[in-house]
């Protein structure tokens, strides 16, 4: 395929929290920032005939999901249910497909004349209905105040509560393929359920594989080793959310499921067949290689720009930086890819965003890197560094290293690899195998003082963001945490490397199940 045309901007003026790839996995952004024109102004006009409901449905609902039900520095449950949720599309179309087989199911072909975009629309929300259900619950529930993924279905015409499992009819198609991915996931290694290790009081996604970090929130035994964060209860928590706190309440960081390492993945079955050179420049042991890594963050943060702070806020909230990238795509090639397409296409990506996460949690757990405001404490302790001086400071000579903060919150595991640059450089690489192009043109208008870091400070005029080619966007992904502060400049060079390869799998994946080039 080629690319035509100039995409228009995406107009980050309007903040909320969206469906993209938590329940409705990835498809929301373009409305939520208020640039949705394909969207149709009411679920009441939906077109089961003519309509796409990725388009045309999910990118024009209210903007909470998952993550007002799950905490949103858990980028590895919200990668695992998107993940889930963008097969089911995938596999309820199967049947209405001249060839293609499902990953996790293989309902009987339907006849040629049943083939029609009404019967993909249908299956396709009822099988993301049943996925929720089990898997996120809260949000067919009206949870606190969660949108009912069930009232979409009322508005358009469907019956939430038909539970069908005819595998003639769309619906009972979609309820076969829900529960089954359901009934998958719960038995995938990631303990939705929480019952691994425990008879009563479950705790979804607890640890079971008895982690324990060597070093603690308040000692750093080892300095080549990840230390866990002490931080308040409501952390700063970049673009994504902002939460008043509980003042004076401190908690520590705990390695969010490490268990993802020991989960099923998709296009691969064993993690640790995939190289990753130990990361000698966190090894404390080597002190120039060590001293290095933490001159040259604490370069990256003393010269932070406007721009490179707001492009550091865009990719660590991986709605606006992953999301929209794809969403992006697939709309400028409407026309070629029709109803189906789009589910391809999104299953891909999710694919490869969720295996390069379970490859890089085997490598997270392995070697147990230092992050580096610890790092920068040991390497220089009390000595002054000159840094970016925290929120509205801008930059600042006299700095007790100890007192170094990141621009961004660090997240809750370990340095190395880098699973945002993982997952930028995965979803790349697919997209590229499936439109044959390097080409993105990809447009954000971020407005002044749009950050949340810097709120009303940053940036101090409107900046337009624009990437040419998906190797500038996901080299500006990567180098986007070092700006932040969160990983170290050979991590994340390392990791768009390591992260390709999940691309591709991801696409001759898939492919083989379009063809129907897999076992039955």
């Amino acid at each position: 395929m080629t690319m035509t045309g100039r995409s228009p901007a995406l107009d980050y003026s309007v903040r909320r929290r969206s469906l993209l790839f938590g329940a409705l996995g990835g498809a929301a952004g373009l409305t939520i920032l208020g640039t949705a024109a394909t969207a149709t102004a009411s679920p009441a006009d939906f077109n089961f005939d003519t309509g796409n409901f990725i388009r045309d449905l999910l990118a024009g609902q209210d903007p909470r999901g998952t993550l007002d039900v799950v905490g949103p520095m858990d980028a590895t449950i919200i990668m695992w249910s998107s993940h889930k949720v963008q097969t089911s599309w995938f596999d309820a179309i199967a049947p209405y497909h001249p060839t293609a087989v499902g990953v996790y199911t293989r309902i009987p072909r339907r006849p040629a004349s049943e083939h029609t975009n009404r019967n993909k629309n249908i299956a396709c929300l009822h099988a993301m209905l049943q996925v929720l259900k089990g898997l996120i619950p809260e949000r067919t529930t009206g949870h606190n105040g969660v949108p009912d993924f069930r009232q979409l279905l009322i508005l358009v015409g469907l019956d939430p509560t038909d539970e069908s499992l005819d595998p003639t009819t769309p619906v009972g198609i979609g309820n076969i393929v829900g529960k089954t991915i359901v009934r998958f996931a719960q038995q995938d290694g990631m303990n939705s359920v929480g019952l691994i290790g425990r008879k009563y009081n479950p705790i979804p996604f607890r640890d079971y594989t008895e982690y324990q970090p060597v070093n603690s929130a308040f000692e750093l035994k080892d300095a080549s080793r990840w230390q866990p964060q002490l931080g308040p209860h409501h952390r700063r928590l970049g673009p994504l959310v902002t939460g008043e706190g509980d003042k004076g309440i401190f908690v520590i960081q705990q390695f969010v499921t490490p268990q993802l390492r020991l989960t099923r993945p998709v296009a691969f079955s064993d993690p640790s067949r995939f190289h990753l050179d130990p990361p000698d420049f966190t090894n404390a042991h080597n002190r120039a290689a060590y001293k290095r890594s933490v001159d040259d963050m604490l370069a990256a943060s003393a010269g932070l720009t406007d721009e490179q702070k707001v492009k550091a806020e865009v990719f660590d909230n991986k709605e606006f930086g992953l999301a929209e990238a794809v969403f992006g795509i697939a709309r400028r090639h409407d026309q070629e890819l029709g109803l189906d397409g789009w589910v391809q296409l999104f299953a891909m990506s999710a694919t490869a965003r969720y295996d390069s996460l379970v490859a890089s949690w085997f490598q997270k757990a392995k070697y147990d890197a230092v992050r580096p405001f610890s790092a920068i404490g040991h390497q220089y302790r009390n000595r002054k560094v000159t840094s970016w001086g925290g929120p509205g400071k801008g930059t600042v000579h006299d700095m007790p290293a100890e007192e170094w903060a990141s621009f961004l919150n660090v997240s809750d595991h370990p340095e190395y690899p880098s699973g945002s640059t993982g997952l930028c450089s995965s979803e790349a690489q697919s997209a590229r195998r499936f439109f044959g192009t390097d080409t993105l043109d990809l447009t954000i208008s971020v407005p002044a003082g749009w950050s949340l870091v810097e709120p009303g400070i940053t940036p101090a005029q409107p900046l337009t963001l624009h990437w040419d080619t998906w190797t500038e966007f996901v080299h500006d992904c990567a180098v986007s945490r070092v700006w932040g502060g969160v990983h170290f400049r050979e991590t994340v060079e390392r990791s768009i490397v390591f992260g390709k390869q999940f691309g591709d799998r991801a696409f001759e994946f898939i492919q083989q199940h379009i063809k129907g080039h897999v076992s039955h």
